[in-house]
């Protein structure tokens, strides 16, 4: 008795789509699983650097107080030490009003400037 071997039934349309939707998700899936994953590995990694600027910047900090209150020492035996207090806190605040101005303009050229925007208006700008 010869064996008969039977194609197997054709799935219909429906059956595919369905088929192609499933493969899709799974797909899709596989590859947020992949970046999360490269995203988790790298936060590791930086961690430690993170956490080391983190703590120069603190060291920065106190360095930098360390070194106010010594001028601040120094001029008192001159001119006493309200007003030496004064001129440092005067001179620390002139400076820090000049950085943060600064700052302050630097982050407005994330808008854009008069010039890219006239460029972008003529079409003329390239990124």
């Amino acid at each position: 008795m010869p064996l008969r071997l039977e194609e197997p039934p054709e799935a219909s349309i429906g059956d595919l789509v369905h088929q192609l939707v499933e493969d899709g998700r799974t797909a899709a899936r596989a590859e947020f699983n992949l970046y999360r994953e490269i995203a988790l590995y790298r936060i590791g990694k930086a961690k430690a650097g993170a956490i080391a600027l983190a703590l120069g910047a603190l060291l920065a900090l106190a360095g930098l107080i360390t070194l106010l209150v010594m001028i601040a020492v120094g001029l008192a035996v001159l001119i006493g030490p309200v007003a030496a207090g004064v001129v440092v806190a005067s001179a620390a605040a002139l400076i820090a009003y000049a950085l943060i101005q600064f700052g302050v303009n630097r982050l407005k050229m994330l808008g854009g400037d008069e010039a890219e925007e006239r460029a972008l208006k003529r079409g003329e700008f390239n990124a």
